[in-house]
């Protein structure tokens, strides 16, 4: 991903943050000398300081699983809040432009076996469950329901090798020009732009 100075994000820690709060990413890798892509969510763990994996899981009919060889090397985007910064907005003359914040992971990507996939799924459940008044568990699932899941997904493990992340959020913009942004979109009022408007706030702090 070409991200210019100004946006480029280095804060391993704030990266883990982003992916763990818009964690529907698309999964990308090549199947016949052909990109497939996948939207699916997807769980960050860290097993040490230096080994992190995602893992997740798809349909056995979606045939991109074919293409997970052993250590095939993947993809996965993750994108956050995005808005349209109208040039009318600044004090001078320039051209139109979009605010946005996504984190590109790659990485090696591998199957799991069965008790491995068993746990994932209890872990992706309980992350998501997380507030529910009722929560589901895997656990609590009958033996015949567990089966036919497992039985119709495939399981994966990507570990990661690096992450390229970017907040583009008007860093190069002066000052005054910053804050009149930040209230264009707090005006236009649609979730995005006052996501946005709110994650450049912080940023000023």
């Amino acid at each position: 991903m070409y991200i210019p100075k100004f946006f480029k994000i280095d804060d391993i820690e704030k990266v883990n943050a982003f992916i763990q709060k818009n964690s529907f990413g698309i999964l990308i890798n090549q199947l016949d000398g052909k990109p497939w892509a996948t939207h699916i969510p997807l769980v960050l763990e860290t097993k040490n300081v230096n080994e992190s994996i995602l893992f997740g899981h798809i349909a056995k009919a979606n045939k991109q699983w074919r293409g997970f060889q052993e250590d095939q090397d993947v993809l996965v985007i993750f994108q956050g809040p995005h808005a349209y910064i109208s040039s009318s907005w600044y004090d001078h003359e320039n051209v139109p432009t979009w605010n946005y914040s996504a984190v590109h992971v790659y990485g090696k990507i591998k199957i799991v076996d069965n008790k491995t996939l068993y746990q994932h799924l209890s872990k992706l459940v309980d992350t998501y469950e997380v507030g529910n008044s009722n929560p589901v568990r895997v656990s609590n699932m009958s033996a015949y329901m567990i089966e036919n899941q497992i039985n119709a997904i495939v399981g994966f493990e990507i570990h990661i090798t690096e992450i390229q992340a970017a907040e583009k959020f008007s860093q190069n913009r002066d000052e005054k020009n910053y804050n009149n942004i930040i209230a264009e979109l707090e005006n236009k009022g649609d979730r995005d732009s006052l996501e946005i408007a709110e994650a450049m706030k912080k940023l000023k702090r």
